[in-house]
């Protein structure tokens, strides 16, 4: 009988950006692609690690972007807000087809889809090997679902932010647009904020910094990947 894999870490938050769910296509959701997240999280729930999910809203709505075209700052960050709930159920369904056990609470009271965010509620879902996904960013505008992924491990008592992106860890530039980008195994926050690299923003790392989170970075294009982190694989860039 084969040994059973076990996590290596308890609890972890894992931070997906709303284009992952786009696939190929760019935008909005894509069902082949979000049936391959859910199945790279359920492998990654089947060692017993207790996972809480934050989402970013991007393959619909740009809070920022919008900004930048006229519109205030404040009310396109709402939006942005809403698009993150539209990828959590979709991402609650994914779930609920494997039958893995999920709950999602929002930072915006919205009763009829979500339960409201309660941290200790959220813990409790946790210890019952639930998978929380955490809505709505911070609920407040002028901040970023990096700064909510930050903020919701804090609360949460997370080992360790998973950030799953497009790339295979942190480079020194663009690896899309330079051939001679450089790829970090490790890093430290100050190095990250000193060089201005595309991590997280500044204010999510500050936070990290300030609570001593780590922060581990791969790719999202394997989903395998999840599974390969929560095992203590080396892959990525570790920063802490």
């Amino acid at each position: 009988m084969a040994n059973p894999v076990r996590p290596n870490y308890k609890r972890i938050l894992l931070k997906l950006s709303g284009e992952a769910l786009a696939g190929e296509q760019g935008f909005g959701i894509n069902a082949k692609t979000i049936e391959e997240i859910a199945r790279g999280v359920a492998a990654a729930v089947e060692t017993g690690v207790e996972i809480g999910i934050v989402i970013g809203g991007g393959n619909i709505f740009r809070g920022v972007a919008a900004s930048a075209n006229g519109m205030d700052r404040a009310s396109s960050d709402y939006m942005g807000m809403l698009a993150t709930c539209i990828n959590s159920l979709a991402l609650q369904d994914a779930f609920e087809k494997l039958n893995i056990d999920t709950r999602v609470q929002s930072a915006i009271e919205m009763a009829e889809i979500a339960e409201p965010y309660i941290r200790r509620r959220a813990v409790r879902h946790l210890e019952k090997k639930r998978v929380v996904i955490f809505a709505a960013g911070t609920g407040n505008p002028y901040f970023t679902t990096d700064t909510a992924a930050a903020l919701r491990a804090m609360e949460i008592n997370a080992e360790v932010i998973m950030k799953a992106t497009k790339v295979d860890g942190v480079y020194d530039k663009d690896p899309m647009k330079h051939t001679d980008a450089v790829k970090f195994d490790e890093l430290n926050y100050i190095e990250v904020l000193n060089r201005r690299l595309n991590v997280m923003d500044s204010t999510a790392i500050s936070l990290c910094m300030d609570n001593q989170m780590p922060i581990l970075c791969f790719n999202l294009k394997d989903p395998a990947n999840i599974l390969k982190a929560v095992k203590g694989d080396r892959i990525g860039t570790l920063i802490q």
